[in-house]
């Protein structure tokens, strides 16, 4: 068995995880394992989880933000199981801040899981691997930025980036269940989602078009008010909305951040959260020592 290194500083360090936005996303019917192939243009965005490695004498998972349940769903723990079951990893506490909002289509849970992965290496430890084999989206946020995912996920191919863009993030107040929503795909005898394109995307995209995610039908069979609350939000913005991933988030295109940020006064209210953001070139990334990142 491979022996990691380096070993963590006394003060730990600091990973910050980004959430990501399905810009489209196709759907296939189901293989033989039960699996969807999907084909996706995926983007990480300037918004993140924080997580902090310390060493310590047994491992300890302490999560503020939101709650995940019982800490063995939490993909940190399974993601320290999957390498430890390939390589030497001491105990660590783990201190995770969730920012990106669970059950969203936003990828928080796979890209904390990312984060543990490059955070942990092992030598000769082949991360994309062991990254495909937690979820779909894992393997993007190793690498991050603009790309073309297939299959399950793992198949990722770069795109030049598009930066003349940014988007505003408006959660309805549920989320959904990724699993739920390709049940639903599947029962509704797998439909093609709306398209946006010409004007309505941002110039960079525009190549891209349309832009189609397929799961809208089925997330809107779940959550009937989700139809509703999408139009409202257009017609307040001013332009089309776009669900990301299963959802329930939701995104509409803005010149810059400040536009976006303007975007959200009005929108946020009641249970209703949302963020403005910018496109994030990188996936998981290093913040430093513990004690220099707080």
């Amino acid at each position: 068995m491979a022996v990691i290194s380096p070993i963590f500083p006394e003060e730990g360090v600091v990973w910050e995880a980004p959430a990501k936005i399905n810009l489209d996303l196709r759907v296939g019917p189901p293989a033989d394992d039960g699996f969807h192939p999907v084909r996706s243009h995926v983007q990480t965005v300037e918004y993140c989880d924080i997580l902090r490695f310390v060493p310590a004498e047994e491992d300890h998972i302490d999560v503020t933000g939101a709650d995940l349940g019982e800490t063995d769903e939490n993909l940190v723990v399974a993601a320290l199981d999957a390498l430890r079951r390939l390589t030497s990893v001491p105990p660590l506490a783990v201190e995770l801040e969730k920012r990106i909002p669970h059950r969203a289509g936003l990828g928080g849970g796979s890209s904390d899981a990312a984060a543990v992965i490059k955070a942990v290496p092992g030598a000769n430890l082949d991360a994309h691997s062991v990254a495909a084999t937690l979820g779909s989206d894992v393997p993007f946020f190793l690498y991050g930025g603009f790309a073309l995912t297939e299959g399950r996920g793992e198949m990722i191919t770069p795109v030049a980036p598009v930066a003349d863009y940014a988007v505003a993030v408006m959660l309805p107040g549920f989320g959904l269940s990724t699993p739920d929503v390709y049940a639903a795909w599947d029962r509704l005898d797998g439909p093609e989602g709306p398209g946006v394109g010409g004007t309505a995307i941002p110039p960079g995209l525009r190549d891209r078009a349309p832009l189609v995610n397929d799961l809208v039908p089925a997330a809107l069979s779940l959550h009937p008010e989700l139809a509703d609350w999408m139009t409202d939000l257009s017609s307040l913005w001013g332009r089309p909305v776009l669900m990301s991933g299963s959802g329930s988030a939701c995104f509409g295109f803005f010149m810059d951040h400040d536009e976006a940020e303007g975007a959200l006064v009005g929108a946020v209210a009641d249970s209703m959260t949302g963020f403005a953001a910018t496109t994030r070139p990188i996936g998981v990334a290093s913040c430093g020592s513990g004690a220099g990142s707080r």
